[in-house]
């Protein structure tokens, strides 16, 4: 695995890491790991529900094309985020969905 690689799936298991635990002092994308928390419910596999208001108004501050670079991650699926749900959150918070998401 080269370093370029090696160094994507480190950023990309932080953020899992966040997502899982909300920890408060790690920042992602412009979102801190409550933000990332409050988003949670909304990218998991299983029972996923609607985005809240408050999930909305934090990715509504994100760097959405930052966050669509991990959207092909296998690590995201081994922590039960759903990569298909985390690419439709910008659309379900009436959001513009970046063209690197596509």
């Amino acid at each position: 695995m080269d370093m370029r690689k090696a160094g994507q799936v480190l950023v990309v298991a932080l953020v899992v890491f966040a997502i899982v635990d909300g920890m408060a002092a790690f920042s992602l994308c412009n979102m801190s790991g409550d933000d990332l928390d409050l988003c949670k419910p909304a990218v998991t596999k299983d029972n996923p529900t609607p985005p809240t208001k408050a999930c909305c108004d934090a990715l509504s501050k994100a760097d959405l094309d930052c966050f669509c670079g991990y959207k092909d991650s296998f690590l995201l699926s081994s922590f039960g985020v759903d990569p298909d749900l985390a690419v439709a959150l910008p659309s379900k918070c009436n959001l513009p969905t970046p063209a690197s998401c596509s």
